[in-house]
């Protein structure tokens, strides 16, 4: 069960994206090389950089430098910062796991209501979080397109880099979150509406906050699945839009985020 357990937590033994990024750093804090280091843990060159360059943008102190020329002809190094975030993390790990031991010889610890309180727990700006699995992965040249089933059965089309499928480990059966912002949301009334846009959700208005520029329409697409648009409210009242009236939400699939 302990196992079960650690995978609705943090799942800090699994490819996450957190644990990738951190053996990327031990690797680095080996080899001095970011080739090498990329080989080591299953990246490959360009997502490791790109992973470098995220963790660099996201700390206030860089984690990883580049170093060029000189008697050893440059390479890549951990900042002393790069190196305690590592041995932080290997101490939270540890005493996760110590954690996640005491967790498991609960038998009343039902692990459903575990996987609900870290998604109600899930701090983001996008308005739409919807929950659903990886029905299907297409490779392209550019980018990959994924197909995630929502619990109402509708499908949303996501296209996303070739990296951020290696980073997520994503594969089919993966339980995710469709990220959309609510201003990527159009709405229409024509339901057969011929538009480039992948993503056409029909449904019916279940809610319209009016405010003096902009409104927030939310449409209920079935099974408690439901999407919001900010749209101005000069729209709202030229598309007649109010509760219970038939709408079709229209999204591109570039504006889909995937969290897993």
């Amino acid at each position: 069960m302990s196992e079960i357990l650690a995978s609705g937590l943090m799942q800090f033994d699994k490819p996450a994206l957190l644990e990738k990024r951190i053996k990327l750093l031990e690797a680095i804090l080996d080899c001095g090389s970011i080739s090498t280091a990329a080989k080591r843990v299953g990246l490959s060159y360009k997502t490791a950089w790109e992973a470098i360059d995220t963790m660099n943008n996201l700390s206030q102190t860089p984690l990883v430098i580049r170093t060029t020329g000189g008697s050893g002809g440059g390479g890549t190094t951990l900042t002393p910062f790069g190196k305690e975030m590592i041995e932080n993390y290997t101490l939270l790990k540890s005493e996760y796991e110590r954690f996640i031991h005491t967790l498991s010889s609960m038998s009343t610890l039902n692990m459903e209501h575990i996987k609900h309180l870290q998604r109600i727990g899930m701090q983001i700006s996008a308005r739409n979080q919807l929950m659903g699995k990886v029905a299907e992965i297409k490779q392209g040249n550019v980018s990959a397109e994924v197909t995630v089933e929502l619990k109402s059965g509708v499908l949303l089309i996501s296209n996303i880099t070739h990296s951020a499928i290696e980073e997520l480990n994503l594969h089919v059966g993966d339980e995710v979150v469709g990220i959309i912002k609510a201003s990527s949301v159009l709405l229409t009334t024509t339901l057969d509406v011929a538009t480039s846009a992948r993503n056409k959700l029909q449904g019916l208005i279940c809610d319209v906050k009016r405010g003096e520029i902009n409104s927030q329409v939310s449409v209920d697409i079935g099974h408690g699945d439901i999407i919001t648009a900010t749209i101005t409210t000069e729209s709202v009242d030229t598309l007649g839009l109010k509760e219970k009236a038939h709408v079709c939400a229209l999204i591109k699939s570039s504006s889909i985020l995937i969290g897993k």
